[in-house]
């Protein structure tokens, strides 16, 4: 159901275990049921499932102080609220921002064109502009790029440059080939550096560019053809 772009996966679940699922008639319980397309017809509180959803890909500028999730435990504000009154079929986060992160963050109801973003074999580079609490010299730029182990995990940037310095804070642009929870902020802090602000403005070829904060707007094909691989 997730992948005809009805709903998350994790809602998914919940409406099979209430037994508002019927295949072929038959109310399953059972979220690891095996259906084939095509072949099985499946019914949610007794409607039938239609063609799956058109393919959708977008991108947002994700303001700061929004989690990345469509419900949260604790009722903060999500990032689905940018998506309010759209008229959306169902779309998922392709990776993450944490909930003081900002910048660019795709969504899509396409699996198979997420998880090739996502899988740090295939995946394109992420770029971020970062503000940190004192400017970093030359050498632990450097060490940035070198890395270290924190918590059993290897973090490490594959490129690390100054953009700018103040009095008190320098921005740095930081190039990541993988996604790590928090690694930026983990990285900086394992240096005793403080994170200001940070904001991811690019992934692969695609640009935040000009998209204001909270705004959306859909990929083009060539867009998504770049990030997929095709």
């Amino acid at each position: 159901m997730s992948k005809r772009g009805l709903c998350s996966r994790t809602q998914a679940s919940e409406w099979i275990r209430a037994g508002r699922v019927s295949v072929d008639g038959r109310v399953v319980r059972d979220p690891e049921f095996p259906t084939i397309a095509g072949r099985h017809r499946i019914t949610v509180d007794g409607n039938a499932l239609d063609a799956p959803a058109p393919r959708v890909h977008l991108m947002l500028n994700k303001p700061r102080g929004l989690v990345t999730t469509a419900r949260d435990e604790r009722d903060r504000d999500t990032v689905y609220r940018c998506f309010d009154g759209a008229g959306l079929p169902w779309v998922a986060p392709v990776g993450r921002l944490d909930k003081a992160s900002e910048g660019l963050l795709l969504f899509s109801n396409d699996p198979a064109w997420a998880a090739h973003i996502t899988d740090p074999a295939t995946g394109p580079d992420k770029r971020y502009h970062v503000q940190v609490d004192r400017r970093p010299d030359d050498d632990t730029l450097a060490a940035f790029v070198d890395g270290l182990v924190c918590d059993g995990e290897r973090l490490h940037a594959q490129a690390a440059t100054l953009l700018r310095a103040g009095e008190r804070t320098a921005w740095l642009e930081i190039v990541l080939d993988e996604g790590r929870n928090r690694q930026i902020r983990r990285l900086l802090s394992a240096f005793d550096y403080e994170v200001l602000r940070l904001v991811r403005v690019a992934i692969g070829s695609l640009e935040l560019g000009d998209l204001a904060k909270g705004a959306w707007r859909p990929l083009t094909p060539e867009e998504v053809a770049a990030l997929g691989g095709d």
